[in-house]
C-alpha cells in the first residue's frame, strides 16, 4: 500500500466545480488586486478568529514580518521565540531588523515553555512570538500575562493552527496579532502562496494595510518603508470556496488523530510517544507527530514500505548556520534539540482512510518487532 503524507487531489475533485466558478468570476470581473474576494476572506477570517480585522498578504512569512513592523519592532529590539519551528519565524524577526532570542520548549506539546520566557526578557525585549506548532495553541493565557506585566507585544504564529482554541478563546484573541499561512499544505490551503494577519487593534491593522502596499497611503505617497505583499485575488477566491469546509476538515483531522493514538497505544505502548492535547485546548492536527528514539531508522523503513513521513524540524533555529552570529551552540536548548532528533510526522489529511492508518501503524509495529 502507498500512503502519501498529504493528498490534495480528492479534496479538489469534491470542490472542482465551485473552485472553477469562483476563479471564473474573478477573471470576468477583471479585478485582480485587493478586490471583493480578498475583502470577503478578510472579514470572514477575522470573524472566525473573533477579532475585528483581517489583513491579507502575500504569504505567512510576510504576515509575521509585517505584524512585527506594525507593532514597532525594529533595529535594536529583541523578540523572544521558540527555536523549534519553521525558519520563517526567526527569519521574520531578523528581516524586521530585530534579534531573535530563543528559549526552550515544553517537550509534551513542542510549543514554547512560558516558564522560560521571563528569564530571557531584557530591556531590549519588544515582543514574544509563540508558535502554535502542529495545530495546538501554546499556553497563551500565561504568555499574555507575561506580556502585559512587561509591556510586550505578542504575535501568534498560527501558520499551522487556524481554528485552534484554548479555553474557548480563538487564535488571535489573546495576542496583539496573529498570523496565518495559506500555503497549499495548510489546513486551509490556497493553490499557491497566501497569508493573513488578524488583530483586534485598529492602529495595528491600519499599519499592516499600509505596509503591505509599499507603505503608501494614499497611493503614491509613502510614509513608511513597506513591501509588495498582497493576497492574490484568485487565491482568495479559492480560499473563499474552501473556508466553509474548514471546521468539518478539522473535525476529521481530530478523528484521524484519535484513530492513530488508539492504534499506536494498543500495538506499541511506550515505544512511541503519541501527541498530547493539553486540557482546555482544541487541537486541529495540522500534523500528527510522534516521538521515537530510532526516528531516522523508522523513517527509512516506512519509506521502503510505501509510507511517506516528514520531519518537522530536523535542526532547531538556534543552531542553524545563518544564525551562527547569535552565539548559540548545541546543548544550549536541549529539549528542542532532543525533539528535533525524535519527532516524526505521520500522514495526516481529512481524506485519509482508516485502512491506510492501520497499514501505517502495522508497519511501525513491524519495525519494532511487535
Amino acid at each position: 500500500m502507498k500512503v502519501p503524507m498529504l493528498d490534495l487531489s480528492e479534496q479538489y475533485q469534491g470542490l472542482r466545480t465551485e473552485v472553477i466558478e469562483a476563479m471564473d468570476q474573478v477573471m470576468s470581473s477583471s479585478q485582480f488586486i485587493l478586490g471583493s474576494s480578498v475583502k470577503k476572506l478578510e472579514a470572514d477570517i477575522a470573524k472566525y478568529s473573533n477579532v475585528t480585522h483581517g489583513i491579507g498578504c502575500g504569504n505567512g512569512s510576510d504576515a509575521i514580518h509585517i505584524a512585527l513592523q506594525a507593532l514597532g519592532v525594529g533595529p535594536g529590539d529583541e523578540v523572544i521565540t521558540t527555536p523549534f519551528t519553521f525558519f520563517a519565524t526567526g527569519g521574520a524577526i531578523v528581516r524586521a531588523g530585530a534579534t531573535p532570542v530563543y528559549v526552550d520548549i515544553d517537550p509534551v506539546t513542542f510549543n514554547i515553555d512560558p516558564e522560560k520566557i521571563e528569564a530571557a526578557i531584557t530591556e531590549k525585549t519588544k515582543a514574544i512570538i509563540p508558535v502554535h506548532l502542529y495545530g495546538q495553541m501554546a499556553d497563551m493565557e500565561r504568555i499574555a500575562e507575561i506580556a502585559r506585566k512587561n509591556n510586550l507585544a505578542v504575535v501568534e504564529d498560527a501558520a499551522q493552527a487556524i481554528g485552534a482554541k484554548q479555553n474557548g478563546k480563538s487564535v488571535g484573541e489573546l495576542g496583539s496579532a496573529a498570523t496565518y499561512s495559506f500555503f497549499p499544505t495548510k489546513n486551509l490551503g490556497a493553490y499557491g502562496d497566501g497569508g493573513m494577519i488578524v488583530t483586534n487593534d485598529d492602529e495595528t491593522a491600519e499599519s499592516c494595510r499600509v505596509i503591505r502596499v509599499h507603505g503608501s497611503k494614499p497611493k503614491y505617497y509613502h510614509h513608511v518603508l513597506g513591501y509588495n505583499s498582497r493576497l492574490d485575488e484568485l487565491q482568495a477566491a479559492v480560499l473563499n470556496v474552501k473556508f466553509p469546509y474548514l471546521d468539518e476538515w478539522s473535525s476529521l483531522r481530530r478523528d484521524k488523530a484519535a484513530t492513530y493514538t488508539n492504534l499506536l497505544n494498543e500495538k506499541l505502548g511506550d515505544l512511541v510517544t503519541t501527541p498530547v492535547e493539553k486540557e482546555g485546548n482544541y487541537h486541529v492536527f495540522h500534523q500528527y507527530t510522534i516521538r521515537v528514539e530510532q526516528r531516522d531508522e523508522l523513517q527509512k523503513f516506512l519509506k521502503e514500505q510505501g509510507v511517506a513521513t516528514m520531519i518537522y524540524y530536523p535542526l532547531p533555529l538556534h543552531v542553524q548556520p545563518v544564525f551562527k552570529n547569535l552565539g548559540y551552540k548545541e546543548g544550549d536548548l536541549p529539549l528542542s534539540e532532543k525533539a528535533a532528533s525524535e519527532a516524526l510526522s505521520l500522514p495526516m489529511f481529512p481524506e485519509l482512510k482508516t485502512e491506510q492508518q492501520e497499514y501505517v501503524v502495522a508497519k511501525i509495529a513491524e519495525f519494532f518487532g511487535k
